[in-house]
């Protein structure tokens, strides 16, 4: 076919967020009758070449990593009155080879995959890098992946329980450093798993991270904060997550490229 008979793709970064929201609108036209109420989350891939990256990032607010999801994407289930859960997951990802399950869009350069309770989100292996901003730990970095075991965080890097049993803390805040923000780490203060489910790392408060004692901040890039008050719920973390733990140890999160 000749390239002026091929239809054109649009170069205008509201024109393409428009496209994209419009296919993702008609996905859930088509879960809503089947699985809707049971998506676990979105995996978006870009697939556009290299020279329009920067408008797929503007149309999809890449430096704002939750805006996409909760102003655009959200507003679209509510008004199919698709019950999400509260933990569900956006993920945006820059592929030129989506894999082979993927919805492909006809006017936009981007794929879709819709993650259920049935359905899991494509897995590929993932790293992270926790870097300790303040406070100080037995490495000034870490590097976690999602093929780790559970990763604790605390003070010491082996603690005996008041159960009996002993605690491997793998991000470590010695005691017997002079540093005082290390003082308010408690020994079973946090730890971070691999969700297999979402495709996402999520945070989690032990039982010295949790009030009344110590406590666990998060603040986003967009600078939202919030607090974690019980050992039940995880914290889906993201790039340039901030993590205050106890008064002023500070760590931050980022996937690796």
């Amino acid at each position: 076919m000749l390239d002026f008979l091929k239809p054109q793709k649009p170069k205008d970064i509201k024109l393409i967020r428009s496209h994209i929201l419009d296919f993702i609108k008609d996905q859930f036209k088509k879960a809503e009758g089947g699985e809707g109420g049971n998506i676990r989350g979105l995996q978006l891939y870009v697939t556009c070449e290299a020279v329009d990256k920067y408008l797929y990032e503007s149309a999809l607010f890449v430096n704002e990593p939750t805006r996409f999801k909760e102003e655009e994407v959200q507003k679209i289930a509510d008004d199919f009155d698709i019950n999400l859960p509260h933990d569900w997951i956006m993920e945006i990802l820059f592929d030129e080879n989506p894999p082979a399950d993927t919805i492909k869009a006809n006017d936009v350069d981007v794929a879709l995959f819709v993650s259920t309770q049935r359905r899991k989100a494509i897995h590929k292996e993932k790293t992270a890098v926790i870097k300790v901003l303040h406070g100080e730990a037995e490495k000034e970095m870490y590097q976690i992946g999602s093929t780790n075991e559970r990763i604790n965080i605390g003070r010491e890097s082996k603690v005996h329980t008041a159960d009996g049993f002993y605690r491997e803390n793998t991000i470590a805040f010695p005691d017997s450093s002079n540093n005082k923000s290390n003082k308010s780490v408690s020994r079973q203060h946090a730890h971070i798993e691999w969700d297999e489910d979402l495709s996402a790392f999520l945070l989690y408060a032990d039982e010295g991270g949790v009030p009344p004692s110590n406590k666990i901040k998060v603040k986003s890039k967009n600078g939202e904060e919030k607090r974690l008050l019980t050992t039940e719920i995880g914290h889906h973390l993201l790039n340039g997550d901030q993590i205050i733990l106890g008064e002023s140890a500070l760590l931050e999160f980022n996937y690796a490229e």
